[in-house]
């Protein structure tokens, strides 16, 4: 009787109750072309698992928009919904969540390194949340804030940022990249990490393949004192962003489009409340690209904001390796969007997260800087960062510079491999 070889690489593997349910990842499991079944009932075991380990970790699932009637603030957009509008400002939310760039989990590509990882599965979230924080980046410096993915064929420019992030050496932005440009931030295939060290993977990287992506957009982190990781108040000085776009353009320009990457310690075991606030509140400005956050282990990429509610993209879902090029318009890139609408109460989140904010030109960052230090005066001596012109002593530039009277001095980064 002809036999039906399923590798387990085409199951989720994530967790002991996974495990359980299946063999080894690296042993195929020959079955019965008659008993098909045992796959299925296989296949459902494993999704079962999934659901109950991101229901112990996230949280029960909570889809939907949560409220009918609240303004919801997504990337700097809102939409005011109201009982008689809501069905047609519903839709235009939905159809811009669903244009967001969502990246999962992948199974089936090539090993990382000299690893033998060929999935991200169980490990690999954060660097998926900074995979989408990033290329939502390029969206809109490439394709504009009001861009929605509607059109058919897709616009070469959308393919051309899908293709940096594909899962192999030759893509720039892959996770294989990612990982070795932030060797010496701790990022190792198979090993879990903070949204600190995936920041700062991020400006190597960057910085590292500039030429071969035609990349005009700098990346400059915002954060305390002596650079430290934790601990210190973030400022954003205006001296040191001029320096790094200067740097960036190697002297051809003295601006150029960045992003701005603010890792924050926001309490112990949960964010402080006196945060969440001012966290809501950087949603309204134009150049929001959302929050890198989660649960301890579990990272997501949050959007959106309704009331103290935050709407996110998932990474934990298990998808097969898609290859996306710009000669190839016909290809699927359906497994790169969600149209499933999730959020989590905001308290709910590890206070290790970091923030992303995209300016365009010299003039949206000297916008973003008048609204970061109005957000800072309202904040009630809670600042979630500062600006100052320079590093001078007695220059506050645009405003007094606060100081965060930080709680958690010798806080390690909580946020762990399960």
């Amino acid at each position: 009787m002809k036999a039906i070889c399923v590798s387990d690489s085409t199951l989720p593997l994530v967790s002991q109750t996974l495990r359980e349910a299946s063999t080894s990842e690296h042993q195929p499991v020959c079955t019965p072309h008659n008993d098909w079944t045992v796959i299925l009932k296989t296949a459902s075991m494993a999704s079962g698992a999934i659901k109950r380990l991101q229901d112990r970790v996230l949280g029960p699932s909570r889809i939907g928009i949560p409220s009918s009637t609240s303004e919801i603030w997504l990337l700097g957009v809102c939409y005011k919904i109201s009982e008689i509008e809501s069905s047609e400002l519903a839709g235009a939310f939905r159809q811009d969540f669903s244009s967001l760039v969502l990246m999962t989990y992948r199974r089936g590509f090539e090993a990382i390194g000299d690893t033998t990882y060929t999935s991200d599965v169980n490990w690999g979230c954060m660097l998926r949340s900074g995979q989408m924080l990033f290329a939502q980046a390029l969206l809109f410096q490439r394709l504009g804030r009001s861009w929605r993915k509607d059109s058919q064929p897709p616009e070469e420019e959308y393919l051309e940022i899908l293709e940096l992030f594909g899962d192999s050496e030759a893509s720039a932005f892959s996770i294989h990249n990612l990982i070795l440009a932030g060797e010496s931030y701790g990022l190792a295939a198979g090993s879990w990490v903070g949204p600190y060290a995936v920041c700062r993977s991020w400006e190597a990287l960057v910085r590292k393949r500039r030429e071969e992506t035609a990349c005009s957009m700098a990346v400059h982190i915002v954060s305390g004192s002596e650079d430290g990781e934790r601990g210190g108040a973030p400022i954003l000085c205006l001296e040191d962003a001029t320096k790094t776009c200067l740097e960036y353009s190697k002297g051809e320009t003295e601006w150029t489009s960045v992003l701005l990457l603010v890792p924050l310690v926001l309490g112990l075991d949960k964010v402080n409340p006196r945060y969440i606030p001012s966290l809501i509140a950087t949603f309204t400005f134009p150049q929001s690209l959302g929050i890198l956050g989660g649960k301890p282990g579990a990272s997501t990429y949050i959007v959106g904001v309704q009331e103290d509610k935050g709407f996110y993209l998932d990474p934990h879902g298990v998808q097969q390796v898609v290859t996306v090029n710009k000669e190839t318009q016909d290809v699927d890139t359906s497994s790169y969007h969600c149209n499933t609408v999730r959020y989590v109460p905001l308290e709910s989140l590890d206070p290790s997260l970091a923030l992303g904010f995209y300016c365009r030109d010299k003039d949206d960052f000297d916008d973003f800087c008048i609204r970061a230090t109005k957000l800072a005066g309202d904040s009630n001596g809670a600042p979630l960062f500062t600006v100052t012109k320079s590093h001078r002593t007695g220059d506050r530039g645009i405003a007094e510079t606060s100081t965060v009277t930080c709680t958690c001095e010798e806080h390690e980064d909580e946020w762990q491999l399960l």
